[in-house]
């Protein structure tokens, strides 16, 4: 895997991004200039699922969406944010507390049962080292990804990404003038040689100083809804520590989607492999097993990063919302987590049936199209024969839009750098339809792919 890099890159090493014509980034540039806007805003761009997905969602209403990573609408947990509510408004002392600011590391009580939590998860070594102290609540785990990646990053700087990887966060390297490189990965998740023969690409080329971390989704990773094999744990936090010469090499572990297993499969964290608690940077969210709306995320950090993050965070909003916080520490000393998310497990568990069954008896009786069935997670990475484009310009995107539905291009979740992006590729999210929503989004699609027919030209 020596030369993998160089299939992505040019002669001179210049990532896709650069590779546009000179006159395209002079007048670009010029532009930038003249609206008086930071390289940062004109690094930054947007995230394509905002830009150009759901503009096309709210530009024709009857379009299903299998694109929006949204939970499914009627189970949000109504009743029991009621519950919590009345707890915390049963005493005048703890309801003025909950509508009072907060501290930035965030409320004791939050830090304290996602602490307890994860003793529960990960009874390993490597939580001995830590504690509730070095936990920091953010407003969903986006905006802890996106303090960590200020804390490390300068323009040039490198993080190394699964191939392909959550595309919300190689938008944010990007915003920091950064860079991201792909690592490969198979049915089983990162590849810890491919890692390593990434890692020694680098050194090679005499970049290996602005590797600053590696980001991994360990359970039911977006965009393939596949987690890291549990032998390739240890394994990869040993090559992160091994390849930490003249600064650490942080590993950003995502669990977003730990909570969403439904065939009863567990696997310790990455971060209960890190011994000493200095590598991997651990976050979490309740978006996905709770409620989005509550905007509740959170983060173990290594010692070394508390305080820069948390200096961060103060500039941005002086504490995540206290109201919610309170309201989820309710929910979790109460229990009350745990029974939603088993009725999710069974809602979830259901729609991924139902859409590999659509996959199964829509899809290839009209396309040779290949999947690993996920386990877990709100989606279905799809392959179609190398031949079909299934990007925002290609035949099948449009013919799909016709039909009405939308889904995620796989090009878009392809780090800029090493592993090339697999434009064949799409993704489905199957969470926020409704059962008769998504068996006709899944049709609809089967019908776009149908009247593209089998060349589907790029």
């Amino acid at each position: 895997m020596g030369n993998m890099g160089e299939r992505a890159l040019t002669g001179n090493g210049e990532s896709r991004r650069e590779m546009m014509p000179s006159w395209q980034k002079e007048q670009a540039e010029v532009e930038r200039v003249l609206s008086g806007l930071s390289r940062r805003a004109a690094w930054s761009g947007g995230p394509p699922i905002a830009n150009v997905l759901m503009a096309r969602v709210l530009a024709q209403p009857d379009l299903i969406s299998l694109a929006a990573g949204f939970v499914e609408h009627l189970s949000l947990p109504v009743e029991l944010v009621e519950r919590a509510i009345e707890k915390l408004f049963s005493s005048r002392t703890v309801a003025l507390e909950s509508l009072q600011y907060g501290t930035t590391l965030g409320h004791p009580r939050l830090r304290r049962a996602i602490w307890e939590r994860l003793c529960q998860e990960d009874a390993a070594v490597g939580l001995r080292h830590a504690g509730p102290e070095q936990i920091v609540i953010t407003a969903g785990s986006n905006q802890l990804l996106y303090l960590v990646a200020e804390a490390l990053l300068d323009p040039g700087d490198i993080i190394l990404c699964a191939a392909p990887s959550y595309f919300v966060f190689l938008g944010m390297i990007k915003s920091f003038g950064a860079r991201s490189v792909g690592v490969a990965c198979d049915h089983h998740g990162m590849i810890p040689d491919a890692l390593e023969d990434r890692l020694a690409w680098l050194e090679r080329r005499g970049e290996l100083d602005r590797v600053k971390a590696i980001y991994v989704a360990s359970y039911f990773d977006n965009p393939t809804g596949l987690s890291l094999a549990s032998e390739r744990r240890p394994a990869l936090v040993e090559v992160a520590q091994r390849w930490s010469r003249k600064h650490r090499l942080y590993i950003i572990e995502d669990c977003a989607y730990r909570d969403l297993s439904y065939y009863e499969e567990e696997w310790s964290s990455l971060r209960s492999y890190d011994a000493t608690g200095q590598y991997v940077v651990m976050l979490g969210s309740f978006s996905k097993s709770f409620s989005p709306g509550l905007r509740v995320g959170w983060g173990l950090l290594p010692p070394a990063l508390l305080d820069p993050v948390l200096s961060l965070k103060g500039h941005h909003d002086f504490g995540s919302p206290n109201f919610n916080q309170m309201v989820m520490a309710t929910i979790l000393e109460e229990g009350w987590l745990e029974e939603h998310v088993a009725r999710l497990r069974s809602i979830y568990r259901r729609k991924l049936e139902a859409t590999l069954k659509a996959v199964e008896g829509m899809l290839r009786p009209v396309v040779a199209v290949d999947y690993v069935p996920p386990r877990g997670g709100l989606y279905v990475w799809l392959q179609l024969p190398e031949e079909w484009d299934t990007g925002v310009e290609g035949p099948l995107f449009q013919s799909a839009v016709e039909e009405g539905v939308v889904y995620v291009p796989g090009e878009y979740c392809f780090p800029e750098e090493g592993e090339p992006p697999r434009r064949c590729c799409l993704r489905v999210s199957f969470a926020m339809p409704d059962d008769v929503s998504l068996e006709k989004g899944m049709a609809r699609l089967a019908r776009a792919i149908a009247r593209c027919g089998s060349a589907a030209p790029r």
